[in-house]
């Protein structure tokens, strides 16, 4: 079924398609089974592709950076769509219009030696403008809610259209877009403040030097795995049950930070998995709270 929809997909030109790929390239944990992905390079080219997509019931998935996923060792029994070719990016004053699949830390590295402020808070965010959007990335006390205007997306029924900050429903990491995932976002309209732009690159700077010395950069993760509980840090209850250092496999809770797990060299999903479920238990058998993953399981 999967080698006919492909060939549909290839004859009606929605995009390049990468078959067997393996997911390690395209995740941040460097885990996964290998999957078949497709980049479309315009908006008609994405509707065409999902209407494919439809029509022979094939699951799909939009992938951003592979910043905040786990994907299963096995492969995946579907299609993704990799919208990195939607990279646009335009800028009027304060007001930046942005594609889906452009760098949320590149952007903010740019706007910021601009001397535009705003943004100062996702320089060490390795996602993608979309997916930024979707699960409302953020850190330092603010997060993409702040700063986002509108977005462009695609409906479930495949039109284009316009929904507006106070239509996104952002809260504590999510949105309007990750309660209905059949919208896809396709570009980003956000509002920044003009500042000076040697105070915005040093606060940069100091939290740049500040994650170096408390986080495990120099190891394959996905950030913080869990939410913070209300009055709470997750990564303090986990060192408090034990759990700072434990391995399974080849993942590890990090001695830097204990709300970060990271792939040591050799990890597989099931590996990280197992040891976020392990975590969970003990914390609630100890603390009596429920952690809630930040990070999505891809099934």
């Amino acid at each position: 079924m999967l080698t006919k929809v492909i060939e549909e997909i290839k004859r009606s030109n929605c995009g390049t398609v990468h078959m067997n790929q393996s997911l390690k390239k395209y995740t941040t944990y460097k885990v996964g089974g290998l999957a078949t992905i497709v980049s479309p390079y315009n908006e008609k080219e994405l509707i065409r592709l999902v209407n494919i997509l439809r029509k022979y019931r094939v699951k799909y998935k939009v992938l951003g950076n592979g910043s905040n996923v786990i994907f299963k060792d096995e492969p995946y029994d579907g299609i993704l769509i990799h919208l990195d070719e939607f990279d646009t990016f335009y800028m009027e004053q304060n007001r930046v219009i942005v594609g889906a699949g452009y760098s949320l830390q590149r952007l903010a590295l740019k706007v910021s030696r601009l001397g535009y402020s705003g943004l100062e808070f996702a320089a060490g965010i390795p996602g993608s403008i979309g997916g930024s959007v979707f699960m409302n990335a953020g850190a330092y006390n603010s997060d993409m809610g702040y700063i986002v205007d509108s977005v462009k997306v695609l409906t479930p029924d495949l039109k284009i259209k316009r929904l507006y900050n106070h239509e996104l429903d952002f809260h504590y990491r999510t949105s309007y877009l990750k309660e209905h995932p059949d919208y896809i976002c396709l570009e980003a309209t956000l509002l920044l403040k003009p500042g000076n732009k040697e105070e915005i690159m040093d606060i940069i700077q100091d939290r740049k030097m500040r994650r170096m010395a408390s986080q495990p950069l120099e190891y394959p993760s996905a950030g913080s795995v869990f939410r913070n509980p209300e009055g709470n840090f997750a990564g303090k209850l986990i060192e408090e049950v034990g759990y700072k250092g434990k391995k399974v496999g080849g993942a590890m809770v990090s001695e830097k930070h204990a709300n970060f797990i990271i792939n040591t060299g050799n990890a597989t999903a099931k590996d990280i998995c197992t040891l976020i479920k392990e975590i969970q238990v003990t914390v609630k058998k100890e603390k009596g709270i429920e952690l809630k993953v930040e990070q999505e399981i891809v099934e």
